[in-house]
């Protein structure tokens, strides 16, 4: 019983699956920001549609922000909060066009492909140690996402 953690789930696996929703964290945190400048700077003939999208997509990852660093804690582990550390490891990286509604949602759609990749190997682990709470939050963003890649994807015209 000495390597479990307070929810039962084995102190070492945990530190590896901790490991994971950090990157997450840090990619969430990165592609937040993007999202923000994207709403607040978007110009052009759809400004209005794309102005209250972008505003729905930043508060809804503002949410899973702050239920990712939960997730951690409730692991028993510290997540980060530091930009410059969040920078350095994301796979997401930091926009500089978000004056564009076509580059914005290509760079969202970009972003989603990485999520949903390290979302799907955070549900790999977390189901290899019964971990049922990690797993139903990955489940439901992954959800969620797969619907919102179809969405923006249609209004580029893409398949």
């Amino acid at each position: 019983m000495t390597n479990l953690n307070s929810i039962g789930l084995d102190v070492k696996k945990c530190k590896e699956l901790a490991d994971h929703l950090s990157d997450l964290l840090a990619n969430y945190s990165v592609f937040y920001q993007n999202v923000r400048g994207y709403h607040w700077n978007i110009r052009g003939d759809k400004f209005f549609e794309l102005h209250i999208k972008f505003e729905e997509l930043y508060n809804d990852l503002f949410v899973k922000i702050d239920d990712v660093a939960e997730r951690i804690l409730t692991l028993g582990y510290a997540p980060g909060h530091k930009y410059t550390e969040y920078l350095k490891g994301s796979d997401i990286k930091e926009s500089n066009e978000v004056q564009n509604g076509t580059k914005a949602i290509e760079e969202i759609l970009s972003a989603f492909k990485v999520l949903l990749a390290k979302q799907r190997r955070i549900l790999t682990l977390s189901a290899e140690i019964n971990d049922e709470g990690t797993n139903a939050l990955m489940s439901d963003y992954i959800r969620v996402q797969e619907k919102l890649v179809w969405m923006y994807s249609a209004y580029l015209n893409k398949g």
